[in-house]
């Protein structure tokens, strides 16, 4: 009869611990909800961006997003927060360099679009962030528009050129092209605008075989139908980590978003927020 109960209780210990385990492996997504003056936006936290996830929910217990501000909202747009010198900022400062003190590797991963209601993380710009590394506070969520195809199309021509100048800057600093270094630092000096644009024509087919390597951009057929009936914010996919979205509330983002606000896009009113981790 002992030997019954004490197998009854281990059965009881044991599954305890699975699903423990299970619970503390992730396997459900974690949902946050961030309280404004406009109401409640509740939002999921993916999974597949673990990093950018266990961080957020990290500040969260650490209650590093109390009384922080979204301190740049732009509509049709997003709106944007978690920097945190916006606590007690003066009215009228110019608020969005702040940050813990460390950046988070990127997640930048296909089949996870800025959609309308996507949560991201802000970040510096290539030039100095190569890497796209995300800032380790700062995040917005996008509230968007709905495009054209025809307005995305534009939109990858764009974002094809500007990895194809990026291309270019790379074949310039190589060092077995000090010939075309020397050859364009020649047509700079003559001041001719003409000569340097032939010059980026003779380079472009080299830019082009790279840029074929490298991949060019293109919408798949399901940005193509998120972005052209629900909407976003699809010239940021690729370049920024999205890690959730909002699942209620985002009548609370198009408040927010539709404020008055100052030249830098800061609410002349401060919207601060507060967040908690449902599970």
């Amino acid at each position: 009869m002992k030997h019954s109960y004490f197998y009854i209780f281990s059965v009881i210990i044991l599954s305890i611990i699975f699903f423990a385990f299970i619970y503390s492996s992730g396997s459900s997504e974690r949902i946050a909800v961030i309280n404004t003056k406009y109401g409640d936006i509740k939002i999921k936290l993916y999974n597949k961006t673990p990093l950018h996830r266990d961080n957020f929910v990290k500040l969260v217990f650490e209650n590093f997003y109390n009384n922080l501000l979204f301190h740049r909202v732009i509509k049709d747009f997003m709106i944007q927060g978690g920097d945190p010198d916006s606590k007690n900022a003066a009215p009228g400062v110019m608020l969005g360099n702040g940050g813990p003190g460390d950046n988070i590797p990127a997640e930048i991963l296909p089949g996870i679009y800025h959609k309308k209601g996507a949560l991201a993380a802000a970040r510096e710009a290539d030039n100095i962030n190569p890497k796209k590394e995300s800032s380790g506070s700062q995040f917005y969520i996008v509230q968007g528009k709905v495009f054209t195809n025809q307005e995305l199309d534009l939109i990858e021509i764009k974002k094809n050129q500007n990895l194809k100048n990026q291309i270019l800057g790379k074949i310039l600093i190589s060092p077995e092209n000090e010939n075309l270094r020397l050859k364009l630092d020649s047509v700079k000096k003559t001041g001719k605008q003409d000569a340097l644009m032939n010059f980026i024509k003779e380079l472009d087919p080299l830019a082009e075989k790279e840029l074929a390597k490298y991949g060019r951009f293109v919408f798949t057929p399901e940005q193509r139908t998120l972005y052209t009936t629900i909407g976003g914010t699809p010239h940021l996919d690729g370049d920024y980590t999205v890690f959730g979205e909002v699942i209620e509330g985002m009548n609370v983002v198009d408040s927010i978003a539709a404020v008055k606000k100052d030249k830098n896009d800061r609410p002349l009113a401060d919207i601060k927020m507060k967040i908690k981790i449902l599970n």
